[in-house]
């Protein structure tokens, strides 16, 4: 159960974040704030406490909140974003952090090693991260080092054709996976409930489990049905402005 959610609010050059489908136009800020303002209140109505930081003018990526850290129930781990645009955000994580952590048991990726939250996924005490454009091998064994540390375990996961693991797979607890793409026949993935999520609503993939509910993202009926299936509440919320600079729903938060 999750009890803490960290978010950070939309800064105002939102506009200027990375994209990778600029045919979808650039965010509208004002549209931004709203949808994340519905977003917090999903989170909230499912038992969190919220601390919500400050915008970041300087970073128009900095809503994506994920890919700064990484928190276990032992430790935090503070990333090393690979996209340098985004780099220096993590000095801006950690006083949150120390809220929650003692100075010892945060710790941190350290270059050559790159890292970004987005291709980590938690199942239990284990760990899949995405090698990817973003994460790097140095990366990955930094963070697999770090969790043995502590107990925990970690395997790597090659991506080939999306920005982060969990662009393409998810987990909602209870032996379940959401999967799309490239990770349907992923043989890491074979002892898990596969749902499969069709080509034409793949952004979908990027579902969030909190405490029994699973957020959706709204306007994917395929995906919500096949949940709705499993027994799980489920709340819809409109992401379409963080889509436009490759963000999903759970870019937007650190849940623990």
């Amino acid at each position: 159960m999750f009890k803490n959610v960290i978010v950070r609010k939309p800064s105002k050059t939102i506009c200027d974040g990375i994209t990778s489908s600029p045919e979808l136009g650039a965010p509208n800020y004002s549209l931004a704030l709203k949808q994340h303002s519905n977003y917090i209140k999903a989170l909230k109505s499912c038992g969190v406490n919220i601390i919500e930081l400050e915008a970041l003018e300087k970073f128009p990526d900095s809503c994506f909140v994920e890919d700064t850290a990484v928190l276990t129930k032992k430790c935090a781990i503070v990333s090393n974003p690979g996209a340098k645009s985004r780099n220096k955000e993590i000095q801006y994580i950690i006083p949150a952090l120390k809220q929650f952590y003692s100075d010892e048991n945060i710790e941190y990726i350290k270059f050559p090693g790159t890292l970004e939250g987005g291709d980590v996924m938690m199942v239990g005490d284990h760990f899949y991260i995405g090698k990817s454009a973003r994460t790097n091998k140095e990366g990955i064994n930094q963070f697999i080092s770090i969790l043995n540390r502590y107990g925990l375990s970690g395997s790597e996961v090659t991506l080939d054709e999306v920005l982060h693991l969990k662009t393409g797979v998810n987990y909602i607890e209870n032996n379940n996976l959401l999967v799309s793409g490239e990770f349907i026949n992923k043989k890491e993935f074979e002892k898990f409930n596969k749902i499969i999520v069709d080509i034409n609503e793949a952004y979908a993939a990027n579902c969030i489990w909190v405490n029994g509910t699973i957020i959706v993202p709204e306007g994917y009926p395929q995906i919500e049905k096949a949940i709705q299936k499993l027994n799980y509440k489920i709340i819809t919320v409109d992401t379409s402005e963080f889509k436009k600079i490759d963000g999903g729903l759970s870019c937007l938060s650190l849940r623990f």
